[in-house]
């Protein structure tokens, strides 16, 4: 998956994006072609992605992503070409063994998202957490990157 920061505020298709980033390889690829606009699924995303919130504030950017069930062990995050790049993968596996019986029960959960990063991030300077199935970063932006506020010029 990719998203794109657009630069301005004119965006393509402005009322179906909320933010100033977009799938944009989805939207393409899955969602328009023979899709139903009126099922869940073309809004919400793909089935098994973690819900994903991204935010922007004047320093930095956070991003929110939703996978309860995990451990920190689970995950595997790497910054690769611009690119941050989020897997998990958990196995679990139960046996019981009885006189005259075995139960066993397994289950296995992963998945994978990667973000395009805007070039106004630093990516030395990326910092993560896992809370309550909460994966959270802080991505600082560049002191180029940040807003000024307005200057004064005199005029002589």
């Amino acid at each position: 998956m990719t998203l794109v920061k657009f630069k301005n505020r004119r965006r393509p298709f402005n009322s179906l994006m909320s933010s100033d980033f977009f799938d944009m390889d989805n939207f393409f690829d899955n969602r328009l072609m023979g899709r139903n606009v009126f099922d869940l699924d073309f809004w919400n995303g793909k089935r098994g992605e973690p819900a994903l919130n991204i935010k922007e504030t004047e320093d930095h950017f956070e991003i929110e992503l939703a996978a309860p069930g995990f451990s920190k062990k689970d995950f595997e995050v790497t910054i690769d070409d611009g690119c941050l790049n989020i897997a998990a993968e958990k196995e679990i596996s139960k046996e019981e063994k009885e006189k005259d019986y075995t139960r066993r029960e397994f289950s296995y959960n992963s998945f994978e998202r990667s973000l395009q990063l805007p070039d106004s991030v630093k990516e030395e300077a990326i910092k993560a957490q896992y809370k309550d199935g909460i994966l959270s970063f802080n991505l600082a932006k560049k002191e180029e990157a940040k807003k000024k506020p307005p200057k004064t010029i005199q005029i002589a």
